[in-house]
């Protein structure tokens, strides 16, 4: 299973709108074209995203000098999976259409002998990306992960 580009690079950019959009007297609205420089991602992609991203109430538009995106939510309250679903990237790894559907991917319209298989993988990595925030991604606080250290070697933090 591989999310598309759409995924992966909204992902990225609340990640970094996150991260950026954090100023010692508040919040701090970041332009697209500062997301794009640093995430070396396509402006008018990001323009795009972000429109998907304020209308499924995730980010807020700030207009005019030092306009830009800010959180809707708090880093912490925004997780992962919201987010990807926010600009129709669906989260399955079946082939079938309509997941939900009894009629499955083959020609007669069963389901494949390893549906449920790939159904449950589906069911897990949206659990997983349900389980993970915003903050998470930034203070590199995922399930598997611990805060890396300047110290670290290679490998580490990575649980056995």
């Amino acid at each position: 299973m591989r999310l598309s580009t759409k995924g992966r690079y909204a992902v990225m950019a609340m990640a970094d709108l996150a991260k950026n959009g954090r100023a010692p007297d508040g919040d701090r609205a970041v332009s697209l074209a500062e997301i794009a420089a640093r995430q070396e991602i396509s402006l008018s992609y990001l323009e795009q995203l972000f429109a998907r991203l304020r209308k499924a109430g995730l980010v807020r538009s700030v207009r005019g000098p030092g306009g830009g995106y800010r959180l809707a939510k708090t880093a912490a309250e925004t997780v992962v999976s919201e987010i990807v679903l926010a600009v129709d990237e669906p989260i399955r790894a079946t082939r079938c259409l309509a997941p939900a559907s009894p009629k499955g991917c083959m020609l007669g319209g069963e389901r494949c002998i390893t549906h449920n298989l790939w159904q449950d993988l589906g069911d897990e990595i949206h659990r997983y990306l349900s389980s993970v925030s915003l903050e998470d991604i930034v203070m590199n606080r995922t399930r598997r992960r611990g805060p890396v250290t300047a110290d670290a070697g290679i490998g580490a933090g990575v649980a056995a």
